[in-house]
């Protein structure tokens, strides 16, 4: 393939390969060259023109196929059109000579054809070029005409019509001619050339004036004949042209106006015309006027809907503006054409006839208006309904249809009715009250999208037809139009979220009850009063269990009664009644029956045994009345043949629905009906859901309906018949098919085809089998004669049933025997019937057995479907065959994989061959080329010969298929690249492809958009980036005039167009931030301007904006029509979609990168690089977007507007204003913030907005951005009125909504309310724990004063919810108790309270609990903010007295009033909200939010910091244990860290509530016994043993150790034992894990203090080996000397272990000794330097090591061993080369050797001085040098002096000896003073200090000292003159210090001594 990327034809290749694989070569070629052509030099192209020319034309006469004869003839002309011109005319008349020549052989037709598609492809690159020889060419082209056949007809029409186009107004002399000779050609026998015929004429009328003057009747009359017998493309060809040239009568365009005066068409004179189409056909005006009389034959269905296409086309070529124009002439027209007699011959035709004019008003209303102009034509329908409801005519009922339409237009638009709906819905009810049942079904349908698209006309609605119902009880069409649309807005229930009050149920079972039982008073309304009142029951059905639960036992009883209860009274029944009573009774039934369905359908939860066995009577007696049907019917007349037809329908689908259990013997009875659907039907089905994809429901007529319930049970039943029973009713069918004749046999036969198929369906679900021999046999007979029967149908329905059969028997040799008959047959056979029937049982063979139970039969079925493919004598056999290879290729799977080549190969010829006129052959190609792809699968990715060969061969097939005129094979070559691209995306060239796929976006078929935008949503998922750059690049060639065509909504479509934007957006949106954010304001902002039409464009200026492409034309795809006239606004769908995008950009920047959250990082950003994009940038047009949809009339945008501005709020919060320090960017948009929130709480607004609205309320409230509080009390006014509406307690009178929705809105009121609470209390603690501190100077002061100005004072908020929180608490509480029941288990529901809880009733519970799951956790978290802060409500219990009664009113609590006293209060609280928290803590849902479990570790925190509380949780002791083990549970599945620090804290307040406990029964204890007896208190008694489950510190351990195990790995032993174990430096843990090991190791500390001495001794082990091992883990060196947390809390549970009272108990001292050396000797070891740990800290280890020699007694640490490693680590710090260290090291001595116990400090002063004095000695010689080693110096001088202090009187002069002449040393001589550095002064300084210190303290000694050496004194003299020279009154002021520097404690960092 590479060789024929060439500009020239590579010739040499061309001949060395294969025959074959020529045409594949040369259409390459031309593809490389339509390609290179344009791109290419002009120079390079003149120089080798002359060889081109030879080649191309050299191929014409090589007989190309249809695809290579229209890239030929392309290139040719480009390439004249490029290069010189002068052979152009040698090339023509050679063309001229051969579209000339006499040669008809089919051999020759390929040529000729070339030959005529380049002499069109000329005159349309050329046009004018070419001169006069166009006359002369037209002629020759006209000529061939005549004597061609059809495929060159095709192909000559298609170059006359270019010839047309390019010549323009210049070949006027040539109109007639080819008019004359085109417009015979309408009506060929081939559909392709009528097609042709059609787009030529539709040239030609651009410039033939004449077409729509004086040709425009007969134009219009030619058109109808074309359009009988037509198919679908001809319908579209014709239809546009008719279209077209009615519009171009009506408004002729300008240029040919100018020309000639031209007599305009009316509007009344073109409507006359289409409308004879559509009444009376193409039969035109001639025939005779007797014939007319008689009615003659009905008007074809081909014609009217061709017409019907037609007029939508004539629409809208003259635009909206005309349309909103002239609305009133053309609705009249359109309902006139509806109601004339002809339309309506028969009932089917009527209702036929009805869908297309439905069609027409939907197409152009729906389409071109706004949605002000929508509104505008709604009126005019009412209008014209209310004329016809004045003159009540019987044509009427399909006006009120024609209603529907319009009206169905606007529910898909919710075009919310601003005309006053009394004006729509008073039209829509009056109708209820016609006449015809048709017209009164349509309009309760209507009035259903009514109140779905307004969900607060529902509980109006209901309440007026009700009360209308019971008034005019006596109007049988009252009773049933009312009904009808009661029935419809119940069914309408489902998709308004909000629902309605439960009461409305009650009330339609009222009166359902009541038509049912005066249905027997009044023969005249008995029958519409029963058929009313069952469909009132029906419709009831589905609401769902949760309220027709409470009426079940009533409908039990009503279908128990209406049916007869035994044979006897069956047989009695029969005796009695007359015709009419009858007709009642069955109707009765049926509507029992359909109430029963819809019971079954809508509340299966209900459907207990019990309930099936009461069912099943009514449902048996039924079906014994069936058997007697015929026999009334014969007695009483055929007349309730309708009526029992309804009971059969209803029956047997009911019984499809139930478990198959017992029920047999199932009558089929044929007959046959082929209507269309239309409400009057089945009137069940205006509640009935609508199956997914329809708009609207359209039930078969009923002989249709009953048919297909009867299949689709005979389905269900046929796996439980017994095999006895299967062969008798095969037989049965195979003896009715013989016995029908002529067009009955066909219809008996497909009835039968279809229940077989639906049997055999059935058992292959059920996994059943078929059964024996015979019935197989009797199957098989059945199916093998049906293959061979001439309606393509049955043969369809007899391959699948073969397939189904093999599936089920599943037997080897049956298949084999199956396919072995196919085979013979296909290879003896030689009629298409037989050909086509057995080709397409292979197919089904493989499909349905699979690929490995068919693979013996592979080959044999592959070759004879390949040989049967290629067979080009008849199209309709290489369908088939192509369709089963599909089929195959399908289901094998890898195994084909052998014959991938010879089939793609195959595939390619065919598709290079078969004229295009055959769709269906490349239909099935396409099928075919699909199936190959995925077969090959991955493998094309590969660089293989053979792989390149398959994947060439692939995307030429793709590029055929894409040239092709139809639109399904477009369809089909897009999904083949998609599936491509899926395997092998490199090799699939997106600059072609995806500029061809925009285009197909605007395409007028519904399956080639879909097919496009599902391949781009799989590209935009892939490579966005590339998808819209080269869509762009697009809209840039094509400008702004792309005409996007208005695409229908189609949900599938949608949700594509959705996922694609939402692709392009996850991967650009960060980088392309303004053009997306543009977008999105764009589509917000669109409102509708006057005349409904608004230019939406988005505007060029800037490059970003280029991108309009793609993302606005799937936004104008979603039904705005953006075409240069102004455009109509985007649908509020498309609005809330674009608000959800906002949402969506914010979150991906979220994740992208943080600068787009601070506005100073921004701005600096920008400045580095102004094409950067950073979202808070935009943050003004983010709340101008949130704001216009929060505001917006439409609900679903204000939820979507409202859930932006939540976000919006929480991400931005906390962004400071860099200008205004102290302030927050949001501040200046508290105005907008409010404006939004404003209307979402005024009264008439639905529940759901409300709520959201509370919740943004909260968000801004709590989010710190406002810090004024009269600007808060804005927003908090609206929190404040929704309470007052909480308060106003259940059952409000004027309910719109369900009591659900209620409860939704007042539970979010209360859960704002106590976010704000619980951030008021946040507020206020943070100030209460900061302000203590003194100002210190005078600085700090100002700048305090500076914020003071606007820093809320600290309890600001709170003053805000002080007011309302005595009710609030209230509430809250009454809340907390509802939640608390809900969520016990199914088992304990008999606990419920009867009537409901405090804001929900019992009967919306199911939906009540979501509503309670998504707001209990804040509010818990303020109730127990509340109570701690309140001691438990201490206050309340007084004033609640007086407001008893009405709070017993208001909340569920009257028995439980007032009297309990203040304990029993607190225990209730404390139990629910424990209850709460532990039942939440259990077991988290996965999709609660982490906010949740944080807000109920947060209640339980504060709660347990109450006195009330510990008490309680302290006395239980088994609740503590409880609490301990669900935390456990949950810190094993929550990770945040901020989870498991709150875990902490809740730990930490049960363990002191415990210590609490026990200090009480001791001082109690202890009062009354003597000292001895106390270690029986704590855990652990006396043995010391722990029981787990029940011991609170067992519970407690194993969660602290789960914890530090987690964060610390290496304190597990068994990690280091493990073979994988490497051994890892202790790293620093992040500042979190920190916090937590610390508060983790401050708890296990604790922990021994709660039991008894025995006890701890069993947990002391463990807990010291824990400390340490922390010690070990986190005493790494930080970067600033600061003491990490862990570190600080394990020194600290150290020394808090060590001085426990525990030491003092005789009974465990040995343990205790052994554990407390233990401990040290591990630190000890823990200590050693070590290589591998070069970072240790050593100061911590010392530090630990003190504490031990500190806190315990000699006897315990004095051993020698330890006694040596304490002395070897102190060895190491005072060597040690860190200044900081050896500071450290002097400090912890000094309180070593000021010990109390001599015992203990002597061996170290004496082993440790020594070494001091002699490093303090050398530092005369190393003067320190940092202020670090200046501290060391004096830490050691410290102790030193102490020593001294220390000594005896008789030893102190030694002492001296050693200290005074060290001091001595470090001082300075007066003339170095001068110069020395800052740290030597420091240090010459504070030896001067201490010398003057010590002189005066010991004056004996010092003298002695001083006098034993002279030069010491000289020294000390001459440096204490300079000082007191240098300043006496610093002297003095020094000495009068008090002298106690060195105190003998220290104070560490952290005190922990």
């Amino acid at each position: 393939m590479e060789l024929a990327h060439s500009l020239l034809l590579n010739e040499d290749a061309l001949a060395q390969i294969t025959e074959a694989k020529r045409p594949v070569f040369i259409f390459e070629w031309l593809r490389f060259l339509d390609k290179v052509l344009v791109a290419a030099n002009k120079v390079d192209v003149k120089e080798k023109q002359k060889k081109l020319v030879d080649q191309l034309t050299g191929l014409i006469s090589s007989a190309p196929g249809p695809p290579t004869r229209k890239l030929l003839a392309k290139n040719l002309a480009t390439l004249y059109s490029i290069g010189d011109t002068f052979t152009v005319f040698q090339t023509l008349d050679k063309c001229n000579d051969i579209i000339k020549s006499k040669d008809d052989t089919p051999a020759y037709l390929p040529t000729k054809l070339a030959a005529v598609a380049c002499v069109g492809a000329f005159y349309e690159k050329m046009g004018r070029m070419l001169g006069s020889s166009f006359p002369d060419t037209i002629n020759n082209l006209l000529k061939a005409l005549k004597s061609a056949e059809s495929q060159g007809r095709s192909e000559i029409l298609l170059s006359l019509q270019k010839v047309l186009s390019g010549l323009g107004g210049a070949a006027a002399s040539c109109h007639r001619d080819i008019y004359k000779n085109a417009r015979s050609l309408l009506t060929d026998r081939s559909m392709a050339v009528r097609c042709m015929v059609a787009k030529c004429l539709l040239e030609l009328q651009n410039e033939a004036v004449f077409l729509w003057t004086t040709e425009l009747e007969n134009m219009a009359t030619l058109c109808f004949k074309a359009l009988e017998g037509s198919n679908y493309g001809v319908r579209v060809a014709v239809a546009k042209l008719l279209g077209t040239v009615m519009a171009t009568a009506l408004m002729p365009k300008q240029a040919a106006v100018m020309r000639q005066n031209v007599k305009r068409a009316t509007l009344e004179e073109v409507l006359e015309l289409m409308a004879t189409g559509f009444l009376r056909g193409g039969s035109g005006f001639l025939k005779s006027g007797g014939e007319m009389l008689k009615g003659g034959a009905s008007v074809s269905r081909e014609v009217r809907v061709g017409v019907t296409q037609a007029y939508v086309v004539f629409v809208t070529t003259l635009g909206g503006q005309w349309l909103e124009r002239n609305f009133a002439t053309f609705l009249s027209h359109v309902l006139d054409l509806v109601s004339h007699p002809r339309a309506t011959q028969t009932h089917v035709e009527a209702v036929y006839s009805r869908r297309c004019v439905s069609f027409m008003l939907r197409a152009t209303l729906g389409g071109l208006l706004g949605e002000k102009a929508q509104i505008a034509a709604g009126k005019e329908i009412c209008q014209a309904i209310s004329k016809q409801m004045r003159a009540v005519v019987c044509p009427c009922i399909f006006d009120s249809h024609k209603f529907v339409s319009p009206v169905r237009k606007n529910e898909q638009l919710e075009t919310h009715f601003m005309f006053s709906p009394p004006g729509l819905v008073e039209t829509v009810t009056s109708v209820l009250l016609h006449p015809s049942m048709a017209a009164r079904l349509a309009a309760a349908w209507c009035l259903r999208c009514v109140a779905v698209a307004l969900p607060y006309q529902l509980t109006p609605l209901l309440d007026r037809c009700a009360e209308r119902i019971n008034n005019l009880k006596s109007s049988p069409e009252a009773v049933s139009g009312y009904s009808f649309a009661i029935a419809a807005l119940l069914g309408g229930v489902h998709q308004c979220p909000l629902g309605i009050p439960h009461s409305k149920g009650k009330l339609v079972v009222s009166i359902a009850e009541d038509l049912l039982r005066t249905a027997a008073q009044n023969s005249r309304l008995s029958l519409q009063r029963t058929q009313a009142g069952w469909l009132l029951l029906g419709a009831l059905m589905t609401l769902g269990p949760s309220l027709v639960r409470y009426h079940l036992p009533k409908m039990l009883l009503l279908w128990r009664n209406v049916f007869p209860r035994s044979q006897k009274e069956l047989e009695a029944e029969k005796a009695r009644g007359d015709a009419f009573t009858w007709q009642v009774t069955l109707e009765g039934r049926a509507g029992a029956l359909c109430a029963m369905r819809s019971f079954v359908a809508h509340c299966p939860e209900l459907l207990t045994e019990d309930v099936i066995r009461r069912l099943m009577t009514p449902i048996e007696c039924a079906m014994t009345m069936m058997s007697h049907v015929p026999a009334i019917i014969k007695v009483h007349g055929a007349h309730l043949k309708a009526s029992a037809a309804m009971v059969r329908l209803r029956l047997y689908d009911i019984l499809a629905l139930l478990p198959p259990k017992t029920y047999e013997g199932n009558r089929l009875q044929p007959n046959s009906a082929s209507g269309s659907g239309a409400l009057e039907h089945d009137p069940s089905s205006i509640y009935l859901r609508i199956p997914v994809g329809e708009a609207i429901p359209g039930p078969l007529p009923l002989g249709v309906s009953v048919i297909d319930a009867s299949v689709a049970l005979f389905g269900v039943v046929f796996p439980h018949v017994s095999f006895k029973h299967r062969l008798q009713m095969l037989d049965h069918f195979a003896e009715c098919i013989k016995q029908a004749k002529g067009v009955r046999q066909q219809a008996v036969q497909l009835n039968i085809f279809t229940a077989v198929l639906s049997a055999l369906k059935g058992l292959a679900e059920n996994k059943s089998t078929l059964g024996p021999e015979e019935v197989r046999k009797s199957a098989l007979a059945l199916v093998m004669g049906a293959l061979d029967n001439p309606n393509p149908i049955l043969r369809c329905a007899a391959g699948e049933a073969l397939g189904r059969m093999a599936q089920v028997v599943g037997e080897a040799t049956f298949i084999a025997r199956m396919a072995q008959t196919s085979f013979d047959k296909l290879k003896s056979a030689r009629d298409v019937v037989s050909r086509t029937g057995h080709s397409l049982a292979l197919g089904c063979l493989h499909r349905y057995v699979g690929g490995i139970g068919s693979g013996q039969h592979l080959k044999t079925s592959v070759s004879i479907l390949l040989a049967l493919a290629q067979d080009g004598s008849s199209h309709e056999v290489q369908t088939w065959a192509l369709h089963s290879l599909a089929l195959i290729v399908d289901s094998s799977g890898p195994m084909y994989r052998g014959y991938v080549e010879p089939t793609l190969s195959l595939v390619l010829t065919l598709l290079l061959t078969v004229p295009p006129s055959h769709t269906e052959v490349h239909q099935c190609l396409g099928r075919c080329l699909g199936a190959l792809i995925t077969t090959v699968g991955p493998e094309l990715q590969g660089n293989g010969a053979t792989i390149s060969t398959i994947r060439s061969s692939c995307l030429v097939g793709c590029a055929i298929m894409q040239d092709h005129s139809d639109s399904l094979v477009q369809a089909a070559a897009i999904s083949c690249l998609q599936q491509l691209h899926m395997f092998a995306p490199r090799h699939v060239n997106l600059s072609s492809l995806v500029p061809c796929l925009c285009v197909h976006l605007c395409s007028s078929h519904l399956l080639l958009r879909r097919a496009a935008v599902a391949c781009l949503r799989q590209l935009a998922q892939r490579e966005a980036a590339e998808v819209c750059e080269y869509a762009m690049s697009l809209a840039k060639r094509a400008g702004d005039g792309k005409d996007n065509t208005t695409i229908m909504k189609h949900r599938k479509l949608c949700s594509d167009i959705h996922d694609t934007l939402g692709h392009m957006l996850s991967s650009l949106a960060v980088e392309k931030l303004s053009h997306w954010l543009k977008l999105c304001k764009d589509v917000l902002a669109a409102t509708t301007d006057v005349g409904g039409a608004v230019v939406f464009e988005v505007e060029k200026d800037e490059e970003d904006s280029e991108k309009k492409d793609d993302d606005d034309t799937m936004f104008t795809g979603l039904g705005e029509d953006d075409k240069s006239k102004p455009s109509v606004a985007p649908r509020w769908v498309t609005r809330v979609f674009a608000a959800d995008c906002l949402c969506r950009i914010i979150l991906l920047c979220e994740n992208a990168d943080k600068t787009h959250f601070d506005l100073a990082a921004a701005r600096s950003a920008k400045a580095k690089n102004p094409k950067g994009d950073l979202l808070v940038l935009h943050l003004s047009d983010l709340i101008r977007m949130a704001f216009m949809a929060a505001t917006d009339h439409s609900n679903q945008l204000r939820m979507a507007g409202l859930q932006a501005l939540e976000d919006i709020i929480k991400k931005f919060a906390s962004v400071p204003e860099p200008e205004f320090p102290g302030h927050v960017i949001l501040e200046q948009y508290q105005a907008n913030v409010g404006a939004a929130l404003r209307p979402a709480f005024s009264p008439d607004t639905p529940s759901d907005i409300t709520a959201k609205a509370c919740q943004v309320c909260s968000t801004w409230i709590g989010s710190g951005v406002v810090s004024d509080l009269n600007d808060l009390r804005r927003v908090h006014n609206l929190l404040v009125s929704s309470l007052d509406k909480v308060q106003a307690g259940k059952g409000s009178p004027s309910q719109l909504y369900s009591e659900s929705a209620t409860t939704m809105e007042k539970l979010a009121v209360l859960k704002a309310w106590a976010e704000v609470y619980v951030m008021a209390m946040k507020i206020k603690k943070e100030a209460e724990s900061k302000p203590a501190k003194p100002v210190r100077s005078g600085d700090e002061d100002e700048d305090e004063d500076d914020v003071g100005a606007d820093v809320l004072p600290p309890d600001s908020l709170i003053t805000l919810v002080q007011p309302e929180l005595p009710s609030l608490s209230r509430l809250w509480l009454a809340m907390l108790r509802d939640y608390a029941l809900l969520t016990l288990p199914a088992e304990f529901s008999s606990q419920l309270p009867p009537d409901g809880g405090a804001f929900y009733t019992p009967e919306t519970i199911d939906t009540a609990r979501i509503h309670y799951r998504s707001s209990w956790a804040p509010v818990l978290h303020a109730v127990a903010l509340w109570l701690s802060s309140t001691e438990f409500g201490a206050g309340e219990e007084k004033e609640e007295v007086p407001s008893a009664p009405s709070k017993a009113a208001a909340l569920p609590q009257g028995a439980l009033s007032t009297t309990k006293t203040f304990d029993e209060s607190v225990k209730d609280r404390m139990h629910l909200m424990l209850g709460v928290s532990i039942e939440f803590l259990c077991f988290p849902r996965p999709e609660e939010p982490i906010e949740y479990v944080m807000s109920c570790l947060h209640a339980l925190c504060t709660l347990l910091e109450s006195p009330c509380a510990k008490t309680h949780i302290s006395e239980d002791q088994l609740l503590a244990v409880e609490l301990l083990n669900v935390l456990h549970r949950l810190l094993l599945t929550r990770d945040p860290p901020a989870v498991q620090l709150q875990v902490t804290a809740v730990v930490q307040e049960t363990i002191r509530a415990a210590q609490d406990h026990l200090q009480l029964q001791k001082t109690s204890k202890n009062e009354e016994v003597e000292k001895d007896s106390e270690p029986g208190l704590g855990e652990g008694v006396d043995t010391g043993e722990l029981v787990p489950g029940k011991s609170l510190v067992f519970a407690a351990m194993e969660l602290l150790v789960f914890v530090l195990v987690r964060h610390l790995p290496h304190l597990n032993t068994r990690v280091k034992e493990s073979p994988s174990h490497v051994t890892l430096r202790p790293q620093r843990l992040p500042e979190e894990s920190a916090r937590l090991v610390a508060n983790t190791v401050s708890i296990l500390a604790e922990l021994p203090s709660l039991c008894s001495p025995a006890g701890s001794m069993t947990i002391l082990p463990t807990v010291l080996f824990l400390i340490t091992g922390v010690l070990r883990e986190t005493a790494v060196k930080t970067s600033d000397k600061s003491v990490p947390m862990p570190v600080s809390a394990a020194l600290q549970g150290i020394k808090t272990i060590i001085t426990s009272p525990l030491a003092r108990v005789e009974s465990i001292q040995t343990q205790w000794s052994s554990l407390v050396r233990s401990s040290l000797a591990s630190v000890l070891e823990y200590s050693q330097p070590d290589e591998s740990r070069p970072d240790m800290d050593e100061v911590s280890m010392l530090t630990a090591i003190t504490l031990f020699l500190l806190s315990a007694s000699n006897e315990l640490v004095g051993v020698t061993v330890l006694q040596k490693g304490c002395l070897d680590r102190f060895r190491n710090g005072l060597n040690s080369s860190d200044p900081g260290v050896q500071a450290r090291c002097y400090q912890l001595l000094l309180s070593v050797f000021q010990h109390s116990s001599r015992a203990l400090s002597t061996p170290y002063i004496h082993a440790l001085a020594p070494l001091m004095v002699e490093k303090l000695k050398a530092v005369e010689r190393s003067r320190p040098r940092t202020a670090a080693e200046l501290q060391a110096v004096q830490e050691g001088v410290r102790v030193l002096e102490n020593l001294v202090g220390m000594g005896e009187e008789q030893n102190r002069v030694q002492l001296l000896a050693l200290l005074v002449p060290t001091l001595i040393s470090y001082l300075l001589d007066e003339n170095a003073i001068s110069s020395a550095p800052q740290v030597s002064k420091g240090l010459h300084d504070f030896a001067l200090q201490n010398l003057m210190r010590i002189g005066p303290l010991y004056p004996s000694a010092f003298k002695i000292v001083i006098g034993a050496a002279p030069e010491l004194k000289t020294r000390l003299e001459s440096a204490i003159r300079a000082n007191q020279a240098s300043s006496k009154a610093k002297a003095a002021a020094r000495l009068a210090q008090p002298t106690v520097q060195a105190a003998p404690t220290i104070t560490l960092k952290k005190s922990f001594f």
